[in-house]
């Protein structure tokens, strides 16, 4: 049920709607949901409110849209996990290029419910949540949406932000990086960010999610990133 005075986000409530019907199997995996119309008179919201809340769900592949066809319930993808974690700056670094870094926005924001979740916050928490592009000598690799925990984020500056993330979390916080949670899968770009890539609108990209923890268990930080497919390549070593 929507309740306009709880003080979350309609569109978030939207989702969580969405995704218990999921979880309650009253809608099934590889079906339509209602089209946008009908969502909107079921919540009682406008349409660009009922948008918002598709959005994000198909942007954490919950939904998949389909191009004449309408939006679906994503089936579940296996995951692949890599060994190594490292920060993208000293990745550039390594590779001999030069890395650097656009701030779409930032700001503090109501974390949704798959940020909390991913990060370990109770309910009506903020978190820091920070969109940029990553280049390496200057030539976009990826774009990416990273939600940090508010009682971290606030010992950070937009500098920070702009540079290491990593280097800084490790100096401000005083723990090391420890493990990270990485899920891919192959997508085609979004018309939002094939501008910020500078690539054609459904040219491929690898979508990586990624939960990183520091050295004591503690998740900092959940990204969501599209790296485009000519530019960017990912090893993974297998131990036998």
């Amino acid at each position: 049920m929507i309740d306009k005075q709880l003080g979350i986000p309609i569109y978030i409530q939207i989702q969580t709607e969405i995704k218990q019907k999921i979880e309650a199997g009253v809608w099934q995996v590889g079906t339509a949901i209602p089209a946008e119309r009908q969502l909107a008179e079921m919540f009682h919201v406008s349409r660009m409110t009922v948008r918002q809340a598709i959005q994000g769900l198909v942007d954490d592949n919950i939904l998949q849209r389909r191009v004449g066809a309408g939006t679906f319930i994503a089936e579940k993808k296996l995951t692949e996990r890599l060994e190594a974690v490292t920060s993208f700056t000293n990745l550039m670094l390594q590779e001999g290029k030069k890395p650097s870094t656009r701030i779409v926005s930032y700001g503090i924001r109501p974390a949704s419910t798959q940020e909390q979740e991913a990060l370990g916050i109770p309910e009506k928490s903020n978190v820091m949540k920070v969109e940029r592009i990553r280049y390496g000598d200057m030539v976009p690799i990826l774009y990416e949406v990273a939600a940090i925990p508010e009682y971290i984020a606030s010992l950070l500056t937009k500098e920070d932000i702009m540079n290491s993330l990593y280097e800084a979390v490790e100096t401000k916080i005083g723990k090391q990086i420890g493990e990270a949670e990485q899920t891919m899968e192959a997508a085609l770009v979004s018309e939002k960010v094939a501008p910020f890539l500078d690539v054609k609108l459904g040219s491929p990209v690898m979508k990586l999610r990624q939960i990183t923890y520091l050295e004591d268990g503690r998740p900092f930080e959940f990204t969501r990133s599209q790296y485009v497919g000519s530019r960017f390549q990912f090893v993974a070593k297998v131990k036998q």
